[in-house]
């Protein structure tokens, strides 16, 4: 079995359950107890709408700079799989997690899991083998019934809260909220990075007596166009450099990322030196991620309302370009409408991309929603995300911008057709 590739693993584990999401925890659970699961060093779970990817790579960084062994847990990926488990800021390699991919076929017995549960026992085999003083994990999606949260985290953040995945979390930011909040747990930090969290959100944390952290309550930030500083319950950052992240959300991020750190500074201490070249550092790839050369390209894997308002407001602040072209691609169980009625007014022209699989919108499609939104420039058709930025290249002019976002699918076309990842 371990002399399958890793692209005969994936396939397989595609095929074990019969639906490709179902959450609940029993599953993994099960499986995790025949595999002897044992945590031995602290966990941080991060859930959240958005910011998660941001949040991750911050603490990431950060700790990578003070010195520690980090593992890394993320998803989706862009381009390949490995890039969804890091070690110490290293891809795992094929061989290791073809190894895992064995293991918990052989520990799963008759037990179905799904494609993301498989690799999410598999980060942690991996994760198990390598001497690690720290293991980061990304909520894939809302938080109580996730995979993730059958581990036992030392502490968990909240980024924000918005509308998405309303088939399996519900269509209210309370009814979300809850959801998200499942990752808390009694007397260990909580940290909600949210400005208005959901009253759900906060309720839950009580009743279970969580040590919740609030932006604005517990923790906050300010700053001026060459430093921040992060205000806590009992520590202070002062006069640190902006995260290399671009984008004006960045802070409520980073103040979560260091609200996380105070609460572990007895066992994870990280000194002013560790966050500021953390912070510098920190890349993260698809997030309002400006590319060389003119004319600018940005890609960005917005794909919600929240997080294409909040690309909007970036966008808003490049400053003045003459002409801004929009590359779109987007998921048919995504608020297309809602969403590009927030970004319509900073674009003048539209490539609407095709994208595959089932719950891809065609360009036409699409094209009929960006209508739908209200969009006052020209639309025009594409197959797909590459042939779009290559049509909005030919017709801007080298002082024009483009913006390639709306989904996970439309960043990684691109990243693979122009070999930048």
């Amino acid at each position: 079995m371990v002399s399958k590739s890793l692209s005969d693993w994936l396939d397989y584990a595609e095929r074990q359950h019969v639906n490709a999401i179902e959450l609940g925890l029993d599953r993994v659970r099960a499986v995790a107890a025949a595999l002897g699961v044992r945590q031995t060093c602290p966990v941080i779970l991060v859930g959240g709408t958005n910011g998660k990817g941001s949040t991750c790579a911050m603490l990431e960084a950060i700790l990578r700079a003070a010195g520690y062994r980090v593992g890394l847990y993320t998803s989706p990926h862009l381009v390949r799989y490995t890039e969804r488990i890091r070690i110490n800021g290293a891809e795992v390699s094929e061989e290791a997690l073809c190894e895992a991919f064995a293991e918990i076929d052989s520990a799963r017995g008759e037990t179905p899991l799904t494609y993301f549960e498989i690799g999410t026992l598999a980060a942690w085999q991996v994760f198990s083998k390598s001497s690690l003083d720290v293991i980061i994990l990304e909520v894939g999606m809302g938080g109580r019934l996730d995979a993730v949260n059958v581990f036992e985290p030392d502490c968990s953040i909240v980024t924000g809260v918005a509308i998405d995945h309303t088939d399996f979390l519900g269509t209210t930011r309370e009814q979300i909220g809850y959801e998200k909040a499942g990752i808390f747990r009694p007397a260990r930090p909580a940290i909600c990075s949210d400005p208005n969290p959901p009253e759900s959100l906060v309720k839950h944390a009580r009743l279970i007596g969580a040590d919740l952290r609030l932006i604005g309550r517990d923790f906050s930030y300010k700053g001026d166009r060459q430093q921040w500083s992060f205000v806590g319950r009992s520590m202070n950052r002062n006069s640190l450099a902006y995260p290399a992240l671009r984008g004006a959300n960045q802070l409520l991020n980073a103040s979560a990322v260091l609200a996380a750190l105070e609460t572990l500074a007895d066992r994870l201490p990280v000194s002013m030196q560790a966050v500021r070249e953390g912070l510098l550092h920190v890349e993260l790839t698809g997030r309002f991620q400006v590319l060389p050369g003119r004319p600018t390209v940005i890609l960005d894997v917005a794909h919600n309302p929240q997080s294409i308002g909040v690309l909007a407001e970036n966008i808003s602040n490049l400053g003045y370009a003459p002409e801004t072209y929009a590359v779109v691609g987007m998921l048919s169980d995504k608020d297309v409408v809602g969403s590009i009625s927030l970004i319509a007014r900073r674009v003048d022209h539209w490539l609407a991309c095709s994208l595959p699989g089932p719950r891809g919108l065609s360009g036409d499609a699409l094209a009929a929603k960006l209508r739908e939104a209200g969009v006052a420039g020209d639309i025009e058709v594409c197959d797909g995300p590459t042939a779009g930025l290559n049509r909005a290249k030919e017709r801007a002019q080298p002082d024009d911008r483009i913006a390639v976002f709306g989904s996970f699918l439309t960043v990684s076309d691109v990243l693979q057709s122009s070999g930048r990842h």
